[in-house]
């Protein structure tokens, strides 16, 4: 299965990330159908090396037309995001089908704070941080499109059944 496959990676990479966008929002039990993995990881050099290692282990490749290599360095990444408006470094398996894994550039919360506040989800013998309800909700409203609307509501209904744990 591709999300144990890539979050195995990960941890055997020992890449620091966390989980955002649709997957969170099934982790947390809302039920949303989502085409892809939306990931923030920390933009640290050895972070980012570590990252792309664990996507290359995996066959994935850039959507966008250009080298894996050239994204190890996250001031490459942060000019993509100012000058091209690049939200996310998108990435698909090489070859076959399988969703995209989408890391986050700079998000409008910053990763330190995604991750003292995420919420570990046991997926098999696996640990995946998983963003807080919170953070989700403010994440999905910098999106602002109809469907992080929707899903800010889903996400209001289980924080305030006391379920955002």
């Amino acid at each position: 299965m591709f999300y144990l496959d890539l979050f195995g990676a990960l941890a055997r990479h020992r890449v620091r990330y966390v989980v955002v966008g649709g997957l969170a929002l099934n982790l947390h039990g809302v039920e949303r159908a989502t085409m892809d993995v939306d990931l923030a990881i920390a933009l640290d050099p050895s972070n980012v090396a570590a990252a792309i290692d664990a996507f290359e282990e995996l066959g994935l490749v850039p959507v966008a037309p250009v080298k894996i290599d050239e994204a190890r360095n996250p001031d490459t990444l942060r000019r993509w995001r100012r000058d091209k408006n690049m939200v996310a470094f998108g990435l698909r398996p090489g070859k076959g089908t399988g969703p995209t894994v989408d890391c986050l550039i700079d998000p409008v919360v910053p990763f330190a704070t995604l991750a003292d506040n995420a919420i570990a989800k046991a997926i098999g013998e696996l640990r995946i941080p998983v963003a807080s309800i919170d953070d989700l909700i403010a994440l999905k409203r910098a999106a602002g499109r109809a469907i992080d609307l929707a899903d800010i509501e889903a996400l209001g209904r289980l924080r305030q059944l006391g379920l955002d744990h």
